[in-house]
């Protein structure tokens, strides 16, 4: 039984990829803080693993601990919607730790045995604010950087057999939506095609089939999906 990781995997567009490698038959070690209203929790092809990512150098000892992983997702990730001059430094870093050092690390960690195999797919969520800018200037620093890491990364590890790709969402349906003002969603999704945000799932798809059924000829790809609300 193959074996795919996700952080953030018990809630939002983490959830519905959970379920959906479950359907696939994927062994699923889900790594998140808390695990109270997760669906699978008892569900024997998964793994529940409380661990907050913010702790960035407690992370290379989880991973050894997991022992590998066909695929890895970085989906978690955090967003406060706060003023650039009144952001508290120990938001920034938490910030900057969760969406872009941990995912950085998580790959550094899981692509290790992945060479050994000569094989693996890696995943990371990042945003279309990382291509546009973004109100929450940390939020945007913070996926801009995951999507040029996630360049770099499938430059060095292709030739190992590896692909390392991303998606960039714009709004979707979770709870990260929360922190976002009220005028400012409805001004976000007035400029969508279709009027209205993404669902999770259909993020999920398009993670799950660049893990899965994807031509591996796809590789350091930054998939958009933002419905036309935001062209560059």
């Amino acid at each position: 039984m193959k074996k795919v990781v996700i952080t953030g995997g018990n809630k939002g567009i983490g959830l519905s990829c959970t379920k959906m490698f479950l359907e696939k038959d994927y062994f699923v070690t889900v790594i998140a803080r808390d695990f109270a209203n997760f669906p699978y929790k008892d569900n024997k092809n998964v793994e529940c693993i409380e661990f907050d990512i913010n702790n960035v150098s407690k992370i290379k000892a989880l991973c050894e601990k997991i022992s590998g992983a066909d695929i890895l997702v970085n989906n978690a990730g955090i967003m406060y919607s706060l003023p650039y001059n009144e952001y508290p430094m120990e938001k920034q870093e938490r910030l900057m730790n969760v969406n872009l050092y941990a995912p950085i690390e998580f790959i550094k960690c899981f692509s290790e045995k992945m060479i050994e195999k000569g094989s693996g797919r890696i995943i990371s969520v990042t945003s279309v604010a990382g291509q546009i800018g973004h109100p929450d200037i940390w939020y945007g620093v913070s996926k801009a950087g995951l999507i040029n890491a996630t360049k770099s990364f499938a430059k060095i590890l292709a030739p190992k057999g590896i692909t390392v790709n991303a998606v960039a969402p714009g709004p979707t349906v979770t709870d990260m939506m929360n922190v976002i003002p009220e005028d400012r969603k409805n001004m976000m999704k007035a400029n969508t095609y279709t009027k209205r945000f993404a669902e999770a799932d259909e993020i999920a798809k398009t993670i799950v089939w660049l893990a899965t059924d994807a031509p591996e000829y796809i590789n350091g790809f930054c998939v958009d999906l933002n419905n036309g609300s935001f062209p560059r």
